[in-house]
C-alpha cells in the first residue's frame, strides 16, 4: 500500500499525518513541539512508524509550518510548501466549495480567502497573542480551569459580558474586574470566547471578504465555545472537519501525493530511520556584507546538510 506522508512543524505542535492513495486519512499524530522541533519531527516519524501497516510504502512527502525547511531537511521532503497552501488545500478536501478558513492555533492565526479553488487573499496574526490559544489557555489555568472544560461552560452561559479583547493584559485585568462584580464564571468564559473572536475578525479578518461555507481548523477549533461564538459573530454555519488540529499536515500530504503523481519521480523520504539519527541544529552571523545575516546549519554528526538564512545565497 502507498501512502503519502504530511508533517507540519509549528511553535506549539508539531503534527504528522498519513493518507492512501485516495486521499483518505490513515493515521495522524499530535504532538507538543516544547521548542525542540527535531526532536519533536523524530519523536512523530517514530510514534506514526510504530502505528502504520507494516506493508506500507511512503511514496511521497511533504513539510510545511514555521519550521518546514527544517523537517524537509531531516525527513528528505519532495515538497516543501508554507503553511497558508497546506491549509487551504486540506480544506478544500473536505469542503471543495470553501471561501473561507479560519485558523487558529497556540500561537498564531491566520485567514484564508479561497474563490473558485484558488487562495485569493489571506491573512497571519503572529505577534498578538489575544488572538490565539494561548490567551484562552492562560485564562483557563489563571481560572484553574482545564481548556478542555472551556467550550461546555461556555454553553451554559446566560448573559456573556463582554470583556477588553483587543489585549491580553487588559483583558485579564477586566475579566478579574468582572469576576469582582459577581459574574458567573460560564458568562465570563463565554464573554472570553467572544472577546477572542473579536480580536481575530477586527485583525486578522479586517477588510476580508468573509462568505460561507466556513471552515474553522487549528487546535481551537475544539472549542465549542469559540465556535458558537464565530456562528454569532459571522451569522453562518462554521463547518469543523474530523481532523482539524493536524489540517496542516493533511495539507502537506496532499500536496506530496499530487508533486509525485505529476512528476512521476521517485521520493527523497530518508525512512523511518530517521527518528534515530543524530542531528544538530547551530547558526552563525556572516560577516561577509552590511547585512550581517544570521545563518542556520543543520549538521548530521560533522557532516553539513544544509543551511539556509542568508539573504544572497552565499551559504545555501
Amino acid at each position: 500500500m502507498r501512502g503519502y506522508l504530511g508533517i507540519d512543524v509549528g511553535s506549539v505542535s508539531t503534527n504528522l499525518a498519513v493518507l492512501d492513495e485516495n486521499g483518505e486519512v490513515i493515521d495522524t499524530v499530535y504532538l507538543r513541539t516544547q521548542g525542540e522541533p527535531i526532536k519533536a519531527i523524530q519523536r512523530g516519524i517514530g510514534e506514526i512508524r510504530d502505528r502504520l501497516p507494516k506493508d506500507i510504502e511512503i511514496a511521497g512527502v511533504a513539510t510545511t509550518g514555521s519550521a518546514r525547511r527544517l523537517a524537509g531537511v531531516i525527513v528528505g521532503a519532495d515538497v516543501v510548501k508554507n503553511e497558508i497552501t497546506a491549509h487551504a488545500v486540506a480544506a478544500m478536501k473536505v469542503v471543495p466549495d470553501v471561501h473561507t478558513v479560519l485558523e487558529i492555533g497556540g500561537q498564531d492565526s491566520k485567514i484564508i480567502i479561497i474563490r473558485d479553488g484558488v487562495v485569493v487573499d489571506f491573512a497571519m496574526n503572529s505577534v498578538c497573542a489575544a488572538g490565539t490559544g494561548s490567551f484562552l489557555d492562560h485564562q483557563a489555568a489563571r481560572l484553574g480551569i482545564a481548556i478542555e472544560e472551556f467550550g461546555d461552560l461556555a454553553a451554559q452561559a446566560k448573559t456573556p459580558v463582554r470583556i477588553a479583547g483587543r489585549c491580553s493584559v487588559f483583558a485579564e485585568s477586566d475579566m478579574i474586574h468582572k469576576q469582582q462584580m459577581g459574574h458567573s464564571v460560564p458568562d465570563i468564559i463565554a464573554g472570553l470566547c467572544q472577546a477572542l473572536v473579536r480580536n481575530y475578525l477586527n485583525n486578522v479578518g479586517k477588510g476580508k471578504d468573509i462568505q460561507p461555507p466556513v471552515v474553522f481548523q487549528g487546535g481551537v477549533a475544539a472549542n465549542k465555545g469559540i465556535r458558537a461564538a464565530f456562528e454569532a459573530a459571522l451569522e453562518t454555519e462554521i463547518i469543523v472537519p474530523p481532523h482539524f488540529d493536524v489540517m496542516g499536515a493533511i495539507g502537506a500530504a496532499l500536496l506530496a501525493q499530487e508533486h509525485v503523481e505529476q512528476t512521476k519521480a521517485q521520493t527523497q523520504f530518508k525512512g523511518f530511520e530517521v527518528s534515530d539519527i543524530p542531528y544538530t541544529a547551530s547558526s552563525f552571523e556572516c560577516k561577509g556584507c552590511a547585512n550581517r545575516c544570521e545563518v542556520v546549519e543543520i549538521k548530521q554528526d560533522s557532516v553539513v546538510l544544509a543551511r539556509w538564512g542568508d539573504r544572497c545565497g552565499r551559504w545555501q
